[in-house]
């Protein structure tokens, strides 16, 4: 049997058992909680059912797909590791300060939080709407191309990525439509499982590769300390980073609706935990290390270096191992972002504006397909992409912050005209994207952090002055 058939063999079988097992849970967990497949509370959480492991799990595996592997690996550099140790920073945010907001005011979505402390249903349609663009433009055809770049990089075959792209699209959407968010959880922790540990053995084969000898490597490529040319300088980590993983891991629908679905606030607590210290001690290692020993070996060959040194140092049987841990990884996080992007749709507004009473089976199948469609659309884009992982991150700052700030200002004060706030986060885009396209005096992060202060400045100033109120600071968030 030659080394190509036996990888492909391999490849199958253990993403067709990923498949099966999660099958036979969600339908043993169906079983033994009696819940209807088609309500609300079980498409779109789980039924509140999820344990804090699978929570941990499925946290973990939404956001570690291809566009983390390949594009920080691609950078080739120490400084990536950055983006995963100020997570942990988020996702104790999180845990300790959101999450108890989302469950005393009964969410569904995060933007059902908008909608309550704002008393007005039009910024919860509005940020929904947001939320929807990024997922389908940007996160959605970023994944689907970097995983197809890793398939055709490591098999070193000749089909065309979106042909890739498109088998992806097909199978993540099959969990997405099929199961709801819990297939979607339960994958993501099997999954999990599976790519943590073999990543973890890239990390040391790729050492051992070159005699765990650094030597040669730039000393720009394996500082932590990045100069105000890199792709992280320093200073950022003071600005706007934090408010990134503020948004990312406490605002964002696809991460926060599995901590949303546990039974109780404390289960989904310790979930998110978890999920910290996943990416404390396990994360960082894996999203440089491979990269950095790939530029030893090869020299700069950009988001293929992930691809390549798997290729290289893991033996036929467990490269085939490996690369069904990756497409478990994409199909998690792609099937994870349609799910999430199908709860907003349909509760943001679809029920709200055009049929309240819609079969939200057959609806979600539609919203899917669609969904699916337009990100495929989108692939071709990202092919052009220096750098993955930095223009997902850049292009997000059109929307991450201002929809941060439209929470920022909702959960700090009371009696802020939910029209003042829609008007910010209209303001807050066109000024990032005036940063963006037009004048960028300073590094992207920076301009994201005067962005959001801009936001909730203007929030508050235009409720005042043009809408007669009277914004108080009364917080909504405490540190349970």
């Amino acid at each position: 049997m030659s080394a190509d058939v036996l990888q492909i063999i391999i490849f199958i079988a253990i993403t067709t058992l990923i498949g099966g097992l999660t099958y036979r849970r969600v339908t043993r967990d169906i079983a033994a909680t009696g819940a209807v497949t088609s309500t609300r509370e079980e498409v779109f959480l789980a039924g509140k059912g999820l344990s804090w492991i699978v929570v941990a799990g499925s946290i973990t595996l939404t956001n570690l797909s291809t566009d983390q592997l390949v594009g920080m690996n691609g950078n080739q550099m120490a400084l990536l590791a950055w983006w995963e140790l100020s997570a942990v920073v988020g996702l104790i945010i999180l845990a300790k300060v959101i999450l108890p907001v989302y469950y005393r005011y009964h969410c569904t979505t995060t933007t059902e939080l908008l909608e309550k402390r704002y008393n007005d249903q039009r910024i919860r349609a509005l940020i929904g709407l947001l939320f929807l663009l990024g997922n389908l433009f940007i996160f959605i055809p970023a994944m689907l191309y970097s995983g197809s770049l890793f398939i055709q990089t490591m098999f070193n075959v000749d089909l065309p990525l979106l042909l890739i792209s498109i088998a992806f699209a097909i199978v993540g959407s099959a969990y997405a439509v099929l199961g709801g968010l819990r297939a979607v959880a339960v994958s993501d922790a099997y999954s999990g499982v599976l790519l943590l540990t073999l990543g973890a053995l890239v990390v040391v084969l790729s050492l051992a590769t070159i005699d765990f000898d650094f030597s040669g490597i730039p000393a720009d490529r394996l500082t932590m300390v990045g100069d105000s040319a890199s792709p992280i300088p320093w200073h950022t980590l003071l600005t706007g980073m934090i408010f990134i993983q503020i948004f990312y891991w406490g605002t964002n629908q696809t991460i926060t609706q599995r901590a949303m679905a546990s039974p109780t606030v404390e289960e989904g607590q310790k979930g998110v935990l978890a999920a910290a210290a996943i990416r404390l001690m396990v994360i960082p290692p894996l999203v440089v290390i491979p990269g950095i020993v790939s530029y030893k070996l090869y020299g700069d060959v950009g988001d293929a270096a992930f691809g390549m040194i798997v290729r290289d140092v893991l033996p036929v049987w467990l490269s085939g191992a490996f690369a069904a841990a990756i497409a478990a990884a994409v199909l998690t996080s792609v099937n994870s972002v349609l799910n999430s992007s199908t709860t907003l749709w349909v509760c943001d507004i679809h029920e709200p504006f055009i049929n309240p009473k819609a079969d939200l089976r057959r609806l979600n199948l539609v919203i899917t397909v669609t969904f699916v469609l337009i990100g495929l659309a989108m692939v071709p884009v990202y092919t052009t992409a220096d750098s993955i992982i930095n223009l997902v991150q850049e292009l997000y700052g059109l929307l991450s912050m201002p929809i941060l700030s439209a929470f920022i200002v909702g959960l700090l004060f009371r009696d802020v005209a939910a029209g003042a706030a829609i008007a910010a986060v209209v303001l807050g885009v066109l000024l990032y994207a005036f940063f963006s396209f037009v004048w960028a005096p300073l590094h992207y992060i920076h301009m994201m952090f005067f962005t959001v202060l801009f936001c909730v400045v203007a929030a508050l100033a235009i409720s005042r002055f043009a809408f007669g109120t009277s914004p108080k600071f009364e917080p909504a968030i405490h540190i349970s």
